[in-house]
């Protein structure tokens, strides 16, 4: 997603809350892309950790899309997602 579609979208953020949350969703994304880290599947990564704002600097860091930890864990589940594909439709997943 470019700057400008993120700019249209804050045009429907009615609040200050749900403009910070707008964009710390826009800062993960963006942080995941520049770290090489599928989006989707970082994000979902996220989800199940629930991180919060009570949670030290020291571990926000261990889900940080820097993290090598974080990047295999999402390169593990890839490739147990992609090999799932291959076993229920008989045949290869293709890379896109």
């Amino acid at each position: 997603m470019c700057l400008r579609t993120y700019r249209k979208n804050w045009l429907f953020c009615d609040t200050p809350n749900g403009a910070q949350a707008s964009a710390i969703v826009y800062t993960m994304v963006e942080m995941a892309k520049a770290n090489g880290v599928n989006v989707y599947r970082y994000l979902t990564y996220l989800l199940e950790k629930l991180p919060d704002d009570r949670m030290s600097d020291d571990e926000l860091e261990l889900l940080a899309p820097w993290n090598e930890t974080v990047k295999a864990e999402i390169e593990r589940r890839a490739n147990e997602s992609n090999q799932s594909y291959v076993n229920c439709q008989g045949a290869p997943a293709t890379e896109k």
